[in-house]
């Protein structure tokens, strides 16, 4: 991917569009996605919205009630396994139990994840938002990687996020292991990974006519925010002191279903084809950010670097082969 395959194609969609609009005319019929976190928030609405065009959905899940209650709700074929992304061994677990039900795997949804928590640390002793969003992942997608390569055209798609402009990867303590934490600052480093991870992924499948994608699914109050406490959402202005959303923040902010939307552009689009490991925004391709560029839009320059993309990639496949 260079950087100047960063502008917006046209798409005919926009912000708030809904998730009957991206798939109209789309018939899923016969594939098998995967969606992590598949069950709260924007992924249960991915995995509605995947259900209701025909495919076959597989949920991994961490919390089984929570999973059955909020499935309930959807029609179609959906399946749960069980998957916790801070635990390699339950992702291994997950992948085997994959092979033994599907042939081929079409669509691979990296949606899952953890936002602005404490610090605490996963796996080997990764710091938790890196080792969760994006290391955890990167093991679920490499143990996929055979099922991905029998299917016919298929995708992957990140969520990454606008925080990602904050800044990059921390090349020289990923882990925060010599540096103080702070947790907007490992927020965006993780969302980084994403989406130099859908750079870097995109070239291995082109082999087999696959394609990888990152997404900024765009501003949505889900249980995402759960680690951010009232008075700090009060202070960014996401609230009122009386809890309500101001007005400015919900013209700007998605529902639920308008923020799969972005994933479900990049997961079905014919238009991104010839794309591969591009950002998109708003169900489109994002533009590469300027000095001019809104605070809460376009690509930043560093999620476009194939080189780190590689230098990245080959961390963490260091990072998986010791654990």
């Amino acid at each position: 991917m260079a950087a100047a395959d960063q502008k917006p194609l046209g798409s005919g969609f926009h912000a708030k569009s809904e998730p009957h609009e991206i798939l109209a005319g789309i018939d899923l019929a016969g594939r098998t996605a995967i969606v992590t976190g598949g069950y709260s928030g924007i992924g249960l609405e991915t995995t509605r919205a995947l259900a209701d065009a025909g495919a076959t959905v597989i949920v991994p899940v961490r919390d089984p009630a929570k999973a059955e209650e909020n499935l309930s709700t959807i029609e179609g074929d959906v399946s749960t396994a069980k998957m916790d992304l801070a635990d390699l061994d339950s992702v291994r677990a997950f992948a085997s139990s994959v092979y033994d039900s599907i042939d081929a795997l079409d669509l691979l949804i990296n949606n899952a994840g953890i936002m602005a928590c404490p610090l605490d640390r996963v796996g080997p002793g990764w710091e938790s938002q890196f080792g969760v969003n994006h290391m955890g992942h990167f093991a679920l997608t490499r143990a996929l990687m055979p099922l991905l390569e029998k299917a016919e055209a298929p995708r992957v798609v990140a969520l990454s996020s606008i925080a990602h402009r904050r800044n990059g990867i921390l090349w020289d303590d990923i882990q925060f292991e010599h540096s103080e934490y702070q947790k907007w600052v490992a927020y965006a480093q993780a969302k980084s990974a994403n989406a130099l991870f859908a750079n870097a992924l995109s070239r291995r499948m082109q082999a087999f006519g696959g394609r990888a994608f990152s997404v900024h699914p765009g501003g949505i109050f889900t249980p995402l925010q759960r680690h951010l406490p009232k008075e700090e959402q009060v202070e960014m202005g996401w609230l009122n002191p009386d809890g309500t959303v101001p007005e400015a923040v919900a013209e700007i902010f998605k529902t639920p279903t308008q923020g799969c939307t972005t994933t479900l552009w990049a997961a079905t689009s014919p238009l991104l084809a010839a794309m591969p490991g591009v950002y998109c925004e708003d169900c489109d391709v994002a533009q590469l950010a300027g000095p001019d560029s809104p605070p809460f839009q376009h690509c930043a320059p560093h999620i476009a670097d194939d080189a780190d993309a590689e230098r990245l990639w080959e961390i963490s496949e260091t990072l998986l082969a010791a654990v």
